[in-house]
Order: structure tokens, then C-alpha cells, then sequence
């Protein structure tokens, strides 16, 4: 008798290979998986505005970078002793406005350059409630802490979800033509509405995902991540201790089926390869004798030589 519903993604053509560029925007879930890419040594970036939630911003920074669009000054504002923008996470804030600005921009150069190489963008939306600025309108990615009276706040609808994530599809496949498109819906529980309004935003999501994958077909598609957590694991031991985030193990599980899904078995041999590398560089010797932890760093060397032999294009 079996006890779970297991989701299984619908078989992919095994298009991602260990050596493609690829990009993840969105949820925080964009950065669990995409620290996952990184060990597994993959030219990846993620979150170029940091960790954005809802479609409407997602599309707004994706034809940012399109465009290469410049911040300027004006678009920076000093909140709790540090420059801020709406438009991107609070780990780009800095005391600093001049650094902040160059930062931003430097990220928005960097993301520019990247995605117009990129094999495989995933973008991870995570809630349809939008915060509105009063004064401009304009939509928000982050509030920084800024005073609630200062923006409407609202759940947005199916057709705006589903206008804005088609109107830069169209602008990212003449952007990059060899592109492919993968949607998820972040696992992850905002419950600070309650959970009748978090289940409501989800489902807002996963339609608008649905209509913009049947207008492209041929370059986009949807991996079930929302689905796997929720039916699949369905268990609080699955989620951290706040009930709210999907626990290592949950993660290391959706990775698991990314991979089986997406990657040829070459690249897979590939990612196992690389990922013990990267926790070699990640662990320190327990010796504090120096002629032990020089021959650990020597093993180290050439363990790293060994492997960009194999795959010359890896950045470790």
C-alpha cells in the first residue's frame, strides 16, 4: 500500500547541460536552488535584484535587464541609515549611496550580459499581493520597512499576472531566441495574511503560469515544486522549524527531481563530480598543523586541476 501521492514531473528532453549559462529570478526558493547550480559548479545567476515575490516586479526587473536600464540617483532613498531602492532587496541597501548605486548597476550590467547568453531562465513567483506606491503607483519589489500607510496593498489578478509575465516573454524570446523559460511556484507559505489568502495567492500563481506556458509552449513549461512539497512530502517535517520554509531535506529532494527531470545523464555525472569538489573547498582541516593543512590544500589544487580538465568551462 503506498502512503504518498508522488508527483513526477513530466519528462523533459534532458535540454539543460552541466556547461549551459543559466538564470533564476524570484522567490527566496530561487536562491536555495540556485545555491544548489553554484555547487554543482554551473554558470549561474541568481536573484540579480535580490529575492522578489510577486509577477508583477519579477517582469519589471526582467525588462530592466533587457534593457540594461541605468538607476539613478533620484531612484534611491535613505531609510534606517542606509540607501534603498524598490526595486531591489535589501542586501543591495548600503550606507553608502554611491556604492549602493554602483552595486545595483553593476548588477543589472553583470545580469544583462549573462541572460543574453543564457540556455535556461527559472523564474520562481512566490505571492500575487502587490504593494503599490501612493505616490507614483508604481508597484514595488521590496517595502524596505517603509511606513504601510504609504502603499495600497491588494491581491492582483489573474489577467494582470498573466498580461505582465506575457508581455516580457515575448520581449525575453526576440532578447535571446535560444532561450527556454521554466516557471515555478515557490513552496514557500506566506502567512502573514493567513493561510486562506496564502492559498488563494497560490492559486492566482499557478493559473497565470498556466496561461503563459500554453501562449509558449515551444520555449517555456512549469516544474511542479509547489506540488512535490505540498502533495508530495505533505509533512511538517519537510518544513524549518517556522512552518513555513521547506526544510533542507524537502530541497535537496525538489533538487534531486530538478536534476532527473532537466539534465542529461553526462551533466548529472558532472554535477555529483563537482558538488564533493565544492565540499571539499567548503570544509576546514581539523589540524591546525600546518604541514597537515598545506598537504590538505595541495590535495585540494589538484583535485580542482583534475576536474576543470574534464570540464574546462567550470569556474570553481
Amino acid at each position: 500500500m503506498d502512503f504518498r501521492t508522488m508527483i513526477h514531473p513530466r519528462e523533459g528532453d534532458n535540454f539543460m547541460r552541466h556547461s549551459d549559462k543559466m538564470m533564476l529570478i524570484g522567490s527566496c526558493f530561487s536562491d536555495n536552488i540556485g545555491a544548489r547550480l553554484k555547487d554543482a559548479m554551473i554558470d549561474v545567476v541568481v536573484n540579480p535584484f535580490g529575492t522578489i515575490f510577486n509577477p508583477l516586479s519579477i517582469a519589471s526587473s526582467l525588462h530592466k535587464i533587457i534593457d540594461g536600464e541605468v538607476i539613478a540617483g533620484m531612484d534611491l532613498f535613505l531609510a534606517n541609515g542606509v540607501w534603498n531602492c524598490f526595486d531591489f532587496h535589501s542586501r543591495f541597501s548600503m550606507a553608502n549611496k554611491d556604492a549602493a548605486l554602483e552595486r545595483m548597476n553593476r548588477s543589472i550590467t553583470e545580469a544583462h550580459d549573462h541572460l543574453r547568453e543564457c540556455r535556461t531562465l527559472v523564474i520562481t513567483l512566490g505571492t500575487a499581493v502587490v504593494y503599490r506606491r501612493r505616490d507614483t503607483g508604481e508597484v514595488v519589489s521590496n517595502c524596505h520597512k517603509v511606513p504601510q500607510h504609504e502603499f495600497t496593498r491588494r491581491l492582483a489578478s489573474v489577467d494582470e499576472c498573466t498580461e505582465a509575465l506575457n508581455a516580457v516573454m515575448s520581449r525575453l524570446h526576440e532578447f535571446n531566441p535560444e532561450l527556454r523559460v521554466l516557471f515555478t511556484v515557490s513552496p514557500i507559505r506566506h502567512i502573514a495574511d493567513g493561510l486562506e489568502m496564502n492559498s488563494l495567492s497560490k492559486a492566482v500563481l499557478r493559473v497565470a503560469i498556466n496561461n503563459v506556458v500554453r501562449s509558449h509552449k515551444e520555449w517555456a513549461g512549469y516544474f511542479p515544486a509547489y506540488e512535490i512539497v505540498i502533495d508530495d512530502l505533505r509533512d511538517y517535517r519537510f518544513y524549518n522549524a517556522d512552518m513555513v520554509h521547506p526544510s533542507d531535506v524537502a530541497i535537496e529532494y525538489i533538487w534531486q527531481t530538478f536534476q532527473a527531470t532537466y539534465f542529461d545523464d553526462r551533466s548529472t555525472q558532472a554535477i555529483a563530480r563537482c558538488e564533493r569538489v565544492s565540499k571539499r573547498l567548503k570544509h576546514r582541516p581539523m589540524s591546525n598543523n600546518p604541514d597537515v593543512v598545506a598537504r590538505f590544500n595541495a590535495d585540494t589544487q589538484a583535485v580542482i586541476a583534475n576536474l576543470k580538465k574534464e570540464y574546462p568551462y567550470i569556474n570553481p
